[in-house]
């Protein structure tokens, strides 16, 4: 009797638990409506990962197939998102140190078309004469059709001296032409500089990495104890970078409290407002900025920054529209995501992704020549990783520069000094 007794109490419980888990689960969905379609979803994909296992027609490794998913994932979000293996991961992070290997190219997606940014001076691919606007067709004879980024980046970076192939079609050509390129250490030093005629300095930025704020402090003392008046910045052919940097560097051009760029994303943490410092290293020169189809990111947000507080006159062409933020987030498995989380904005407004900076006076690019043999030849301007001098026949957007300048002065009458 007293064991069916235990036996009532015991199913008793239990039924009393079941009716408690139900009551919270019904609680829940009621909390958490929106989430019923992505977990029937997931409980899908469940289905479909069991099913390739046990029945494909060869036996499948589960981590590649799940990797596979997750890449598909990002992939439908927008070209700038991606998933990255541990070994791009790592590859990632030694980028922004300022040396990796590979071509010296910055790639992106345009169009569903894995496009070229911009080549970085000095690099392999520069001297092979890749340019903005490049599309990648193949790589080494494969088709970069359905590549992601990650993907695209992990064939064209291999050992130093190793070769590799790409197929590049261009405004002009009737057809992808190949450019076989041998790759290199890749080791930016972002800034050269000098000084002009008529105490003009001269200040060209490549890149945006961990010590581009110094190397350009150091640039800008040097042309001040040449006792130059006024100062150009030249963004051209520079991809971008860290973020942080390219508020740093409007930083030296600007006073404190002017608002630099901002970001607005779907949550609260990702609105971001980057503002000048009153401390730290400023010069006041009167500037211009040289932008053009190269000129990308942190580029833009310095060109558009300076445009904005109307601290700079900006000369040149369109520069090329990358204006979202990617935040890495590293997962358990020693992979990470690169995801769009936000988007960029000038002070005053002006959304770059997609748009870009318009200059205040358009120069366009000195045209390409054709030569003997009917193929395009890239005049010495457009590749020559030589400082400019005092000769400046063959840089139509520099020497615009130059004399716009000279004329403000003149007409200003200002005194000019470093802060």
């Amino acid at each position: 009797m007293r064991k069916i007794v235990r036996e009532k109490q015991v199913v008793l419980v239990l039924l009393a638990a079941v009716l408690v888990s139900m009551f919270a689960g019904a609680v829940m969905a009621k909390r958490l409506p929106s989430q019923g379609g992505v977990y029937e979803n997931l409980k899908v994909f469940t289905e479909a990962l069991s099913y390739v296992e046990s029945n494909y027609v060869e036996e499948v490794e589960p981590d590649k197939v799940i990797q596979g998913a997750i890449k598909g994932m990002l992939k439908t979000l927008d070209p700038h998102s991606s998933y990255m293996p541990p070994d791009v991961y790592r590859e990632m992070q030694v980028e922004t140190e300022g040396r990796f290997g590979g071509l010296g190219i910055e790639i992106t997606m345009r169009d569903d078309v894995l496009t070229v940014v911009s080549p970085i001076e000095g690099t392999p691919a520069f001297r092979a004469g890749i340019q903005p606007g490049d599309q990648i067709i193949k790589v080494d004879g494969e088709s970069t059709k359905e590549m992601s980024l990650v993907d695209a980046v992990k064939k064209l970076r291999g050992p130093e001296g190793s070769a590799v192939t790409i197929s590049i079609f261009r405004q002009g050509f009737t057809e992808p032409k190949d450019f076989t390129i041998s790759r290199a250490v890749i080791q930016i030093k972002s800034v050269r500089w000098t000084k002009l005629q008529d105490d003009i300095g001269y200040v060209k930025l490549r890149s945006f990495h961990k010590t581009t704020e110094e190397e350009l402090e150091e640039a800008l003392q040097d042309l001040g104890e040449q006792h130059i008046k006024m100062l150009i910045l030249d963004l051209r052919n520079n991809p971008g970078g860290l973020l942080e940097q390219a508020i740093a560097v409007s930083n030296v051009f600007l006073e404190g409290g002017k608002l630099i760029v901002y970001t607005k994303g779907r949550l609260p943490n990702q609105n971001m407002k980057g503002f000048s410092k009153s401390d730290g290293f400023h010069v006041s020169y009167p500037m211009a900025v040289i932008i053009n189809g190269g000129s990308a990111s942190a580029s833009e947000i310095v060109a558009g920054s300076l445009q904005d507080l109307h601290r700079a006159t900006i000369v040149g062409t369109q520069s090329f529209g990358k204006g979202s933020v990617q935040t890495i987030i590293p997962l358990s498995d020693g992979s990470g995501l690169r995801l769009t989380t936000a988007k960029y904005y000038t002070p005053g407004g002006g959304e770059i992704n997609g748009k870009g900076i318009t200059p205040d006076i358009v120069i366009e690019k000195p045209q390409e020549a054709a030569n003997q043999e009917g193929e395009q030849k890239t005049l010495r301007s457009q590749r020559n990783i030589e400082l400019p001098g005092n000769d400046l026949s063959d840089e139509p957007q520099l020497q615009k520069a130059v004399d716009f300048l000279k004329t403000q002065v003149q007409k200003d009458g200002k005194s000019v000094k470093a802060g």
